[in-house]
């Protein structure tokens, strides 16, 4: 049912829509009859009558009207649930590790000479003076203080030195190879003296270190350093005291160690300098360290530290090394232990 019901809940004695149904009594069945509609509405209407005695029953009939409102609007579609599948993002693309490399193992001492049978250098002594040091540099009042520098003559007490172009400095080459070189000798019983105990201390002044040597009666004095020139300089050189200072023999017996370092340089595979010097040797009068010592001396300018190729084999262990195996074979054939 739309639209507006019929309300029909009224008394049945005024109502339109009443019906009342008869039976005669000479009927022997039960007769049904339909009356006309009411209305639209649905309505039931029970009809029964006896043998014996007709019966008129009155039906109320009740009707009952459900209003139901009417929407013009078409009924909202079901809320759409959407949902989000998120994708994770993949894991970062990590590079491939690196393979394992084996440890490196420590630096192991210069190789140096076997023993001699006779034990010929034991007992001898040899000054291994490494130049410049770590400190130097942050104490210019007492490096730049002018000392005896032999002829009268004075000069700075000690210097920076030079690096490397990537910053690796002189006094810390100086000192791994004087370090290896101790080693190898100590090896062959000879006694070693270093002028400096440590790589970051000051000093000491240049005439302290020549002291150093004469004090100990060294058999000979062996002074480390690395040069600073301009790239393309490369290769070592052995530098002696132009001016004697103690007499011709001394000075004969300096540059015959001197040659023998340079030779034994050589066999261990380094190459004399290509700039400086004549064939790996140079007498120098300006040098306080050789000036003021009165014992067999020489200066080694190890390399040009400013070249890329000499720094490389400066700065590897396996340089210093070679270094120091080279000077150790010179100064042992020097001493008669070779």
């Amino acid at each position: 049912a739309c639209g507006t019901g019929v309300n029909l809940s009224a008394d049945p004695s005024t109502s339109a829509a009443e019906s009342t149904i008869s039976t005669s009594s000479s009927a022997s069945s039960t007769t049904r009859v339909t009356a006309p509609p009411l209305s639209s509405s649905a309505e039931s209407v029970a009809y029964s009558s006896e043998s014996s005695a007709p019966t008129t029953t009155e039906v109320p009939v009740t009707t009952t009207t459900t209003e139901v409102p009417v929407t013009t609007e078409a009924p909202a579609p079901p809320p759409v649930t959407t949902t989000t599948t998120t994708t994770p993002a993949p894991p970062p693309v990590q590079p491939p590790a690196p393979p394992v490399q084996p440890p490196v193992p420590p630096a192991q001492p210069a190789p140096v000479p076997a023993p001699v049978p006779n034990g010929s250098a034991a007992g001898l002594v040899v000054v291994i003076d490494p130049g410049h040091n770590g400190a130097n540099g942050a104490n210019p009042k007492i490096i730049n203080a002018p000392v005896d520098a032999g002829f009268g003559e004075t000069k700075a007490c000690n210097t920076t030195g030079t690096s490397t172009n990537a910053g690796f400095a002189e006094h810390e080459f100086n000192w791994a190879v004087a370090n290896y070189l101790k080693t190898a000798l100590e090896a062959q019983g000879i006694t070693v003296v270093m002028t400096r105990d440590s790589d970051s201390g000051v000093g000491p002044c240049v005439n302290v270190r020549a002291a150093i040597g004469n004090k100990a009666n060294a058999d000979a004095v062996i002074s480390i350093h690395g040069d600073g020139s301009a790239e393309g300089d490369r290769g070592f050189y052995v530098m002696t005291s132009e001016r004697d200072p103690a007499g011709a023999e001394m000075a004969g017996q300096s540059a015959g160690l001197a040659s023998t370092v340079r030779d034994a340089l050589v066999n261990n595979g380094l190459s004399p300098s290509n700039y400086l010097g004549n064939n790996g040797l140079w007498k120098r009068s300006d040098l306080a360290g050789l000036n003021l010592s009165i014992r067999p001396t020489v200066m080694l300018e190890m390399g040009n530290m400013r070249d890329p190729k000499d720094a490389a084999l400066m700065t590897s262990d396996a340089g210093q090394q070679q270094f120091a195996a080279g000077i150790a074979k010179g100064v042992l054939s020097y001493l008669g232990a070779y």
